[in-house]
This record gives C-alpha cells, sequence and structure tokens, in this order.
C-alpha cells in the first residue's frame, strides 16, 4: 500500500508539472516599453564578448523576477541590433558555473529570416536564487543587440 501511495504521489507531482507548463502566466523582462536590455558582442569579429548579468536601463536584474520558484525562459526577442546584414550567436545562463540555458542563431538586415529574430524553447528550469547571464557573438566587433524575454514561474504543489 505504501509503495502505491508513494507512485500516485508521483503521478500527482507529475501531471502539476504539466499542467504548469501547458498553463501559465508568462512575464516579460524588461517590463516596460521605456526599458530595454542590451548584450555587446566581444572585441573581435566572431567572439562572444564576456557574460554579463541580465539587467535592465534602469539596473533592475532579470534574476530578481523570481525569488521563491524555479523559473523558464520560454521566448527570447531581438528587438534591435546596431549593426545590419550581419549573422549572431546570443547565450543565456544561469549561476556562477554559467550553465547554458538558451543559445539563439539570428540575423540582421539582409540576413534577416522573419521567424528566427523571436525564439520559443523548452529550457530546463533556472533554480531559485541564480544570476542570469547573457553573452553575444557577432560578425562585426563589439557589435551590439536589445532583446526581451518572456520567462514563467512554477508555482508549488
Amino acid at each position: 500500500m505504501i509503495g502505491l501511495m508513494k507512485l500516485l504521489r508521483h503521478v500527482a507531482e507529475d501531471t502539476h508539472d504539466l499542467h504548469d507548463e501547458a498553463s501559465h502566466v508568462s512575464r516579460l523582462f524588461p517590463e516596460d516599453t521605456d526599458e530595454t536590455v542590451t548584450v555587446t558582442a566581444g572585441g573581435a569579429p566572431n567572439t562572444f564578448g564576456a557574460w554579463a548579468e541580465l539587467v535592465d536601463n534602469n539596473a533592475v536584474k532579470l534574476s530578481s523576477k523570481y525569488n521563491s520558484m524555479d523559473m523558464h525562459i520560454s521566448q527570447i526577442a531581438i528587438t534591435s541590433t546596431d549593426t545590419n546584414d550581419k549573422r549572431w550567436i546570443l547565450e543565456v545562463s544561469y549561476g556562477a558555473a554559467k550553465v547554458v540555458h538558451a543559445r539563439l542563431a539570428f540575423g540582421s538586415g539582409t540576413k534577416h529570416i522573419a521567424t528566427e529574430q523571436m525564439a520559443r524553447f523548452r529550457a530546463p528550469e533556472i533554480p531559485v536564487d541564480e544570476l542570469i547571464y547573457a553573452r553575444l557573438k557577432c560578425e562585426t566587433a563589439g557589435a551590439i543587440a536589445t532583446l526581451s524575454l518572456r520567462y514563467h514561474s512554477h508555482s508549488p504543489i
């Protein structure tokens, strides 16, 4: 009987997790139209810039938005670039070890394909209280991209 109860508990937890993934409130970062998040490519062509914590122009950290539950980033939108006709790669990570959470390749100007400016994905959870970072590479050294993210937290069972 104890084994059956454990099994039913696991089924209930798994069902709750599936429900959270299928039905949740998405949030945006940054949260307003006058807020931006920028990431800068490395100092040489086709090299990543340093990992930088994701912070908006008002010094609000993405990691400050989920301080009681794990969260998922489920979409990244590239809203602008300062350099046209180039290819880019963006990586998002978390924690001191910079565990890569998501990767996105995109183009600008004539190398732009409409569907690649906004990427949806199913990345693993980011554990609560971890800092979130990004880094960027471009065909042009020091190029800058502006982005926004959609994320959601999971409620406890």
